[in-house]
């Protein structure tokens, strides 16, 4: 199936479709031809901002996964709905393929590729079984601060004094838009689970050397701690209970809100590289905060995405009401702020896009694909087994592949 254009049908109609779509501003040679969401509303939504910004004349909401795939004006798949619909979603998909409805070059996905090891090797197998190229939606690899990065202290230091030794990420704000992602059940677990999957992929990325496969470095362990810092204060646990409508308790079921782990790996050389992640639900501060770290023998680099190029500030005599129009996840609307630009840009998601819409119609697996999906959570399930038993998981560890958080199955609880 040979285009000059690629032809996207978005399944999910939330936040994070809409981020998708404002990127593609950026990208050539495709077109938002539909959206297809639970919610007919947000669907509806979606395919409208398609068409107003201009990557998507004709981009409309469908009834169904399977009725995207009978239009032939829609090539791929962007698969960005909730977690707990991961494997279904990919069962529709794989379904409407074998039986003749219609064909696909490929299906792109958002992190995570599922709540655990067994429902992330069902869709890599679910894809594989139809023929269709794949990649994985981490975006912060492709943001152009850390690829800009990577390819200076890899050009300059690490050509002259050695390779980096340790990266540090962290990806930190005040907690999920939708209420789902608080439930544990039903997002796979807690912050851990929603960003840590960013953190270690970011810093895995950053520490293999350019030109050479992500696996030719190996981890060998991971210690990891979880907690509940914030949102199981009475005050906080009321505030989540309103905004779900009675169905979230973290009095009983909480999730983490605050996660850190430790990962050695080992290179081609038996190096001991390490990395060090943290994320946080319980940040407080201007909005999102996405940051790197990185160290070699003689060089470091660093990135936070809250001290960008443009700052404002307004005095108190300045109202407004709530919004995300300075920064993501954005905590205040007064006093210093900083804004960032083009989110879109600056957090990856254009870059992203532009190299699965190209690695598609040239008929080539994407350099970030389903088989680096797997791998990330299964480092997160391992970080999640270690803050369990309270050490360090030795890896490989065969256990991983049926493990499942106790936090995802509602049985977690600090306090107890």
């Amino acid at each position: 199936m040979e285009k000059n254009r690629l032809g996207i049908g978005f399944i999910g109609g939330g936040f994070i479709t809409r981020f998708h779509i404002q990127s593609l501003v950026g990208v050539r040679d495709a077109d938002v031809v539909g959206v297809m969401s639970r919610t007919k509303a947000s669907a509806e939504e979606s395919a409208t901002l398609a068409r107003t910004i201009g990557v998507g004349s004709d981009a409309k909401a469908y009834d169904s996964i399977t009725d995207m795939i009978a239009d032939p004006n829609i090539h791929a798949l962007w698969v960005c709905s909730p977690n707990f619909a991961r494997v279904e979603t990919f069962e529709e998909i794989a379904n409407a393929i074998s039986s003749g409805k219609g064909e696909l070059i490929g299906v792109t996905c958002e992190k995570p590729l599922g709540r655990n090891v067994e429902e992330a090797k069902k869709v890599l197998e679910l894809t594989q079984s139809v023929n269709l190229l794949d990649g994985y939606l981490e975006n912060q690899i492709f943001a152009p601060s850390i690829t800009r990065g990577k390819e200076i202290v890899w050009a300059r230091g690490a050509a002259t004094t050695g390779r980096p030794y340790l990266a540090r990420a962290a990806e930190e704000h005040s907690g999920p838009h939708m209420p789902w992602f608080w439930e544990g059940s039903l997002q796979g677990g807690g912050v851990l689970n929603d960003m840590m999957c960013h953190s270690v992929e970011e810093a895995r990325f950053m520490l293999t050397e350019p030109g050479k496969p992500r696996d030719s470095i190996t981890p060998i362990s991971i210690s990891a701690h979880t907690d509940c810092l914030k949102w199981q204060r009475p005050e906080y646990v009321k505030i989540l209970s309103d905004n779900s409508n009675g169905k979230t308790d973290y009095s009983k079921r909480p999730s983490e809100d605050f996660a850190r782990s430790l990962i050695e790996y080992l290179d081609e050389d038996n190096n001991k590289l390490i990395v060090e992640t943290t994320t946080s639900w319980c940040f407080v501060g201007e909005g999102l905060r996405l940051s790197m770290e990185l160290f070699g023998p003689e060089y470091s680099m660093f990135v936070n995405t809250l001290d960008p190029d443009l700052k404002v500030f307004f005095s108190r005599k300045v109202a407004g009401s709530e919004g995300e129009d300075l920064v993501e996840k954005q905590n205040a609307e007064s006093g210093g702020m900083p804004v960032v630009s083009n989110e879109a840009e600056a957090y990856g998601y254009t870059a992203e896009n532009r190299h699965m819409v190209q690695s598609f119609l040239n008929g080539r697996r994407p350099e970030e694909n389903f088989d680096d999906g797997l791998e990330v959570t299964r480092l997160l399930m391992a970080a999640y087994m270690s803050a369990e038993q309270g050490k360090a998981i030795q890896l490989p560890n065969a256990d991983i592949d049926t493990f499942k958080p106790a936090v995802a199955q509602g049985e977690w609880n600090p306090k107890d």
